[in-house]
């Protein structure tokens, strides 16, 4: 992060807009938001001086921000791939086979859970409940759920991602 953090005008603007929300003296309630945000906008993880630049914004310590991005899992702390694959793991899909997922991801990508293929395109990460147990065992890849995975089900995911037809948003 040798360059000046800062967001795009057309962000800043809409941080303002979320920060507006809030009583004074209230902003840090915008920083779930506000992280998202930051995420999305500075390469899909939040480095230090990232966080440290959003503490600025909400006039909040930054550890503060560091607690709240270090404790929810949506939130990167390392650089991530393009496609996130976050695999759910509780028990009712656990039950349904998730372990065998996961297992096939890792032996398929070669990495293990937090980490991120050699060609940069997918990091595996295992969740807590994604609260589709009825539809198990089930992954989350950007806003969307695949659900009643299998070996086979996932093999077409990774390859609709690999020929980049598959929408994250």
């Amino acid at each position: 992060m040798s360059e000046t953090i800062a967001f795009k005008p057309e962000t800043l603007t809409q941080v303002h807009k979320i920060i507006a929300r809030y009583p004074e003296g209230k902003q840090k309630s915008a920083l779930l938001p506000v992280l998202h945000l930051a995420q999305k906008e500075f390469g899909g993880w939040l480095a230090v001086p990232i966080m440290d630049y959003v503490a600025e914004i909400l006039n909040i310590r930054p550890i503060e921000v560091y607690e709240v991005a270090t404790f929810y899992s949506m939130f990167n702390m390392k650089p991530v791939g393009k496609y996130v694959l976050e695999v759910c793991k509780t028990g009712p899909c656990m039950l349904s086979g998730s372990d065998d997922i996961i297992n096939h991801i890792k032996e398929t990508l070669n990495i293990k859970d937090g980490e991120t293929s050699a060609d940069g395109l997918f990091t595996l990460k295992t969740a807590e409940c994604l609260g589709a147990c009825g539809y198990a065992p089930m992954m989350q890849l950007g806003k969307f759920y695949h659900e009643h995975l299998t070996k086979e089900k996932v093999d077409e995911i990774l390859q609709l991602c690999r020929d980049g037809q598959l929408a994250l948003d």
